[in-house]
């Protein structure tokens, strides 16, 4: 591609210090795969480019993100026959079933069959060709077969069938298998041994060349058999009847502006996200579902937005309660339906594959060519796409540092049916690590939420939608749940990111014994209960509640543009009290974003520790001692002077744990005095 796009002259247009002389060529051939250079591979570097090169898999998912939507597009995209081989592109042939042809773009995939993979030949190269063309016309594709070991002969079949699949007539997927020998045009030999054709010439066929003439003496002719004193003149200049060849401006391939999508971005019109709030009279007294409220508001934008928004994930749109966008659309299909079929159609916006891979690389296609989605999936099955995001996040990281590339919308996930939640699922559902993984990546791109209700559900599902270059990672239950902040209250909370609930806070007169932490909905349920308890039972303990919805104010300014000044996290969780933090995942990720903070040595983090089975809510918390009882224990054990004067108490409170999952034993169900336990004050 680098080459590609310096010949069309995009490359010296952006770099101009990579001109189009035998300075630029000297200059661009220095960088290549150099320190301080570029790298080897399609990279954020390159125009023209929206796919990271590094890790294989995802091209033909996000060519078919790129087409959504783009009836105009044509989006050809070469794979290899190693890259053939990776689960996600193995799914990906699957895309043309999800393609309208009368809303969205062409994509015009080119397998390219060079036999090889870095030392191993690929399967697909290797198998009868009557199998692979009934394994590819089984996909719904119409395979043009291409081959041979002769430049000229090759390109023009090649040219043919380009101009045979552009030719088609839609709703028909012409595709294109060309099979050449790896190492086309290389070194035959090297050290007697065979090069081209083979595995050898993978990467580096020719090495050494500073230390063996030899091996110099086969690079030399090698480049030379490429005739480049016919190609260019005396200053290295492109001979002018091939630099007329490319068409000009934004039809050049490395220019078209799909390929910097953030050009092309348009705000989305999005509905006023304070309209569909829940009422909240007393807090902690009514149930509301959270996702459910928030696929209102989803339907809402996709009727906004009927060319700029889709919605993705896993066959999980009515499970994680967002159903009511099927109001305004449907699930995208373009194979057989069924009578019995619901929400299916060409036109539909909500893209359902049970593919996590698919659906991460289509919303990332759809992205880089400037449009706007949301993933939606269950919480312990996004690890799937853990090094897809890893990716895409490489990408973001590396464009923000490049002028002319433009931001795009944020990649948006909603996880739901979450760890604490998996009534009937079990332990293999259970899993909130994909917080843990995503904070590795750099601090500026990074925000996770997890909103406590139903309107800070919304504010922030709102502020997620309008932002742009980051990944917003949201976690959300789809139960029915209290809700605690009128809508008010809850954007004013969510700016905040974290923020003290007097309500169910009794320290007004001065600083607190102890403060308990919570961030996420279950968290809080059992803080809330715990402080309930507390307030019930130790009537003098003075306790503070702090809410924190924006995981990351909880570390240092200094390390996060969202962390709080330490004035401010010590004004919300003291600089020398007892915290007890009562948190969605894995504990080790509070102490780890707070252990610069003073007083951390106060800090005890209750979370998942993954003990988990098929059981009731409330044993789930209490395998993982996150439970009320449990928490208002640890107060006991860390307040200074409450274990001796209150064992009595503490005894009562381990004897109340063991009656609750007795009870989940006999009955099926958690006991309705836990169950069905309201805010009390």
């Amino acid at each position: 591609m680098v080459a590609n796009t310096y010949l069309e002259g995009t490359y010296s247009e952006i770099y101009p210090e990579i001109g189009r002389d035998e300075d630029g060529l000297r200059r661009l051939f220095r960088q290549f795969s150099f320190p301080g250079g570029i790298p080897s591979h399609a990279a954020p570097e390159t125009p023209g480019s929206i796919h990271e090169g590094g890790e294989l898999g995802y091209a033909l998912a996000h060519a078919v993100g790129a087409a959504f939507d783009n009836p105009d597009l044509l989006v050809a995209c070469v794979i290899g026959d190693g890259e053939a081989e990776t689960g996600a592109l193995a799914t990906s042939w699957h895309g043309n079933k999800f393609l309208n042809p009368r809303t969205d773009g062409t994509v015009l995939p080119i397998l390219h069959l060079n036999g090889y993979k870095i030392a191993n030949p690929t399967v697909l190269a290797r198998i009868p060709e009557n199998e692979l063309v009934s394994f590819l016309e089984g996909c719904g594709w119409q395979p043009l077969l291409v081959s041979g070991d002769e430049p000229e002969p090759v390109h023009q079949a090649l040219a043919a069938a380009l101009d045979e699949a552009l030719d088609a007539d839609r709703p028909s997927f012409p595709m294109i298998v060309l099979r050449t020998p790896k190492g086309w045009t290389g070194p035959k030999e090297v050290d007697g041994l065979p090069v081209e054709g083979t595995w050898r010439s993978h990467q580096v066929p020719v090495a050494d060349v500073r230390q063996n003439p030899e091996h110099l003496r086969i690079l030399e002719d090698w480049m030379r058999s490429y005739a480049p004193e016919e190609l260019f003149d005396d200053e290295g200049r492109l001979i002018p009847e091939l630099a007329e060849l490319p068409p000009r401006g934004d039809r050049r391939m490395s220019a078209n502006p799909h390929a910097n999508g953030g050009t092309l971005l348009r705000d989305l019109v999005l509905p006023d996200f304070r309209e569909y709030a829940v009422e909240v009279t007393k807090p902690g007294t009514e149930l509301s579902e959270a996702t459910r409220v928030l696929g209102t508001f989803l339907r809402d934008v996709i009727a906004r937005n009927p060319q700029t928004f889709r919605l993705f994930g896993p066959d999980e749109t009515e499970s994680n309660r967002l159903g009511n966008v099927f109001e305004a659309t449907n699930r995208a299909w373009e194979a057989e339906t069924l009578p019995t079929d619901e929400h299916l159609a060409p036109e539909g916006r909500v893209l359902e594959v049970l593919s996590e891979h698919l659906c991460q690389g289509w919303l990332e296609g759809y992205l880089l060519t400037g449009r706007h989605g949301l993933f939606n999936c269950y919480e312990a099955f996004i690890h799937i796409v853990d090094a897809m995001f890893n990716q895409h996040a490489k990408w973001l990281k590396v464009t923000r540092k490049i002028p002319w590339r433009q931001p795009i919308a944020s990649l948006n996930y909603l996880l739901s049916s979450h760890v604490w939640r998996q009534d009937h699922n079990g332990f293999t559902h259970q899993d909130p690590g994909f917080i843990d993984h995503v904070v590795n990546k750099k601090a500026e791109l990074i925000r996770v939420y997890l909103p406590p209700d139903t309107n800070t559900l919304l504010s922030v599902a709102d502020h997620c939608l309008r932002s742009r270059d980051y990944v917003n990672v949201i976690v959300a239950g789809k139960q029915p749940a209290l809700t605690y902040l009128g809508m008010d209250d809850a954007i004013v909370h969510c700016t905040r990111g974290a923020g003290i609930w007097e309500w169910a806070s009794n320290d007004d007169d001065g600083a607190p014994d102890v403060v308990l932490g919570c961030c996420g909905d279950i968290p809080t349920l059992e803080t809330l209960a715990a402080s309930a308890i507390i307030r019930e039972r130790l009537p003098d303990l003075k306790v503070r509640v702090v809410n924190v919805v924006d995981l990351m104010r909880l570390q240092p300014e200094a390390e996060h543009p969202h962390g709080l000044p330490d004035t401010e996290f010590d004004a919300l969780f003291t600089p020398d009290k007892p915290v007890v933090f009562a948190y969605h995942g894995y504990p080790t990720l509070i102490h780890r974003l707070t252990y610069r903070r003073h007083g951390h040595e106060n800090l005890h983090v209750r979370g998942y520790k993954e003990e988990g089975t098929t059981t009731t809510p409330f044993d789930m918390v209490m395998l993982n001692d996150l439970d009320r009882f449990h928490l208002v224990m640890d107060v006991i054990d860390r307040v200074p002077g409450l274990a001796a004067s209150h064992g009595r108490f503490r005894q009562e409170l381990e004897d109340r744990r063991l009656r609750a999952r007795l009870y989940t034993r006999e009955h099926g169900e958690d006991d309705p005095e836990i169950r069905d336990w309201a805010w009390p004050y």
